[in-house]
Order: C-alpha cells, then sequence, then structure tokens
C-alpha cells in the first residue's frame, strides 16, 4: 500500500493556504483554529506548538488531543469523493478538516459549520 503525499506533508505548509481561504471569504484566522481546536481537541498553545515543529498531517492527527466524535456528522463532497465514504482513516480525517474549512468558507456559520 503507497502512502499518500499528504501524509508526510507538514501541517505548517498547508495551515497558511486554509486561512488565506477563509480570508478571501471574509473569515478569520480564529475561525480557522476554531475550526482546527473542535475536530482535534489541539488548544491555540497546543496548536502553535505543532505549527513551529512543522510535524506531519499523520502526527498531527495521531497526537490529537481529543478527537470530536461529532465529526462523524460531516458529510458531503470534498475533492468530488463524498468524505462519509473514504474508508482510509487519516485520509478521512484531513478530508473533514479540508471540508469544515470550505463550509466556512462558502459563508455557513459557525454553529452549522461545527455541527452544534
Amino acid at each position: 500500500m503507497t502512502t499518500h503525499r499528504i501524509y508526510t506533508m507538514s501541517f505548517a505548509s498547508v495551515y497558511p493556504h486554509y486561512v488565506t481561504k477563509a480570508e478571501r471569504k471574509g473569515r478569520s484566522q480564529a475561525e480557522v483554529d476554531e475550526i482546527i481546536s473542535w475536530l482535534t481537541g489541539y488548544s491555540a498553545k497546543q496548536l502553535q506548538t505543532v505549527l513551529d515543529e512543522e510535524v506531519d498531517f499523520e502526527t498531527f492527527f495521531a497526537q490529537a488531543p481529543a478527537m470530536n466524535p461529532s465529526r462523524s456528522l460531516i458529510t458531503g463532497v470534498i475533492c468530488g469523493v463524498r468524505v462519509e465514504e473514504i474508508e482510509e482513516p487519516l485520509m478521512r480525517e484531513i478530508r473533514y478538516l479540508d471540508k469544515l474549512i470550505d463550509e466556512m468558507a462558502r459563508g455557513k456559520a459557525m454553529e452549522k459549520v461545527l455541527r452544534s
């Protein structure tokens, strides 16, 4: 089985793209951080440490303090694939994050994005 290239990419290299996407649509870095915190349980300080240490996506999700059990409520299509049908657990986690960022950037209210 080949591993996907994104698994070994540093989370810090992709994070600015999440922020840029949000800001282009009138949203904020704080909202991106809120999504990441909701999904993974990382505090602001822990997230900064992850970014400073440039951990890869595999490590980012493996060391997440508390993956949100409500993440299974995230459904829909991202990159042409239904997230709920992705079998590889790590890829599903990455796509959950992508989907949440995408929904926020499209103007969805944070309460709905965070499945509150």
